[in-house]
């Protein structure tokens, strides 16, 4: 029986002081106020130089980030593993601007695909689009202006590496998740998406895009996507989730006079996520699913669908998702009951990961319970401990 409060299997990893750590860190974060208020100090200190680095890697970055390099992720990826969880391989360095940069995002990327193909404990690879050109660039094209001759040797350029990092992902029979992004340059990325898709997954699902089902055209956007997959005769690689931007998307849709494309409600967006599920279940042969959720409630449908269907819960087809550092009572005790799970491990240098390190810890203030969640688990889970001391 799938129980997602069973504290035991979900922290069975961590020691009593980590536990302790974690407890600490989420009763901050649960702080708006701190929040908005150690988001600028932190960046301030950073910049100038004072010696907060240590405290911020001891603290918010080892409980987000694998480590500062591919190669410094290995106890986190081990300690994963020991658990039945894979590892999505996340560089999540941001905010960079310069074509240097960009190539060598493309080539840190390629690292953890050559890196996955010789460990079977890596399950995805994954980029951020933004991470291989200038967002400027994706606005314009997705805004339908026309571009400058220099533009378009930039555009493609980076139209260059993401087809480097799938192809090397499809050589190496890894598959790859294309990351989602704001609504002003989503169609440009989609776009990339569906000819990756066409172009690699003619034999099975390796390149997958990503639908934000908190906006209200992205089911239709999926299923439309799907048809086009079969006419093309390719498989579609679909990785669900509810969404990151949401209040930056209805600040910027008041700003400018346009009708939000967020869902009116929680619970539509949560209806349409369910959809989702069923939708790419009824086809799941031609389509690979990954549900990035931090939702019990869907997370469990998708379960109890799986085996009501008579699907394998180790269907290669279906995986589930979280977040390093968050919701280990859906990680562990699904991967308990026989599922595939993964978990996104973003690392990088602690200065470069900061903007990835201050939006979640944000996230987490915006996200209705979850960091109340966290702290219940992690108090349980303590109490438990010490009853059988």
């Amino acid at each position: 029986m799938l129980d997602f409060n069973n504290t035991e299997i979900a922290f069975r990893n961590k020691s009593d002081k980590d536990l302790e750590k974690a407890y600490w860190l989420f009763k901050m974060v649960a702080s708006n106020t701190l929040i908005k208020v150690g988001t600028p100090l932190t960046t301030f200190a950073l910049n100038l130089g004072l010696p907060i680095e240590g405290i911020i890697r001891n603290t918010i970055y080892k409980q987000f980030c694998g480590g500062e390099s591919i190669e410094g992720c290995a106890a986190a990826i081990s300690e994963l593993s020991s658990g039945d969880v894979t590892t999505i391989l996340d560089y999540s360095v941001e905010g960079e601007e310069s074509e240097q940069s960009f190539d060598d995002t493309c080539s840190e990327i390629l690292r953890t695909v050559a890196f996955a193909q010789q460990h079977q404990s890596i399950s995805f690879c994954v980029f951020k689009p933004t991470g291989l050109g200038q967002f400027d660039l994706f606005q314009k094209v997705d805004a339908g202006q026309v571009l400058t001759s220099e533009e378009k040797i930039a555009f493609n350029k980076v139209y260059d590496r993401i087809d480097r990092i799938c192809k090397a992902c499809y050589e190496a029979n890894v598959k790859v998740l294309v990351d989602a992004e704001h609504s002003w340059i989503q169609d440009t990325i989609d776009d990339f998406a569906r000819q990756m898709m066409e172009k690699y997954n003619k034999e099975s699902a390796i390149v997958y895009n990503t639908y934000q089902l908190y906006r209200s055209d992205k089911l239709a956007s999926l299923k439309a996507d799907f048809a086009y997959a079969q006419t093309q005769n390719f498989y579609l690689g679909a990785k669900i989730v509810r969404g990151a931007y949401m209040e930056i998307e209805r600040e910027r849709a008041a700003e400018k006079g346009y009708p939000s494309p967020i869902q009116p409600t929680k619970h539509a967006s949560d209806t349409d996520y369910n959809e989702a599920i069923y939708f790419c279940l009824d086809h799941i042969n031609r389509i690979g699913l990954m549900a990035g959720t931090h939702n019990e409630e869907s997370s469990r449908i998708l379960a109890q669908e799986l085996l009501r269907r008579g699907i394998s819960p180790k269907n290669e087809h279906v995986y589930f998702a979280q977040l390093l550092g968050m919701s280990d009572n859906l990680s562990f005790n699904l991967s308990a009951a026989g599922f595939n799970v993964a978990k996104y491990m973003p690392y990088g240098p602690v200065k470069a990961v900061m903007p990835y390190l201050f939006r979640r810890a944000q996230e987490n203030t915006s996200v209705g319970g979850q960091t109340s969640r966290e702290l219940n688990l992690i108090m349980k889970e303590k109490q438990r401990r010490r009853r059988q001391k």
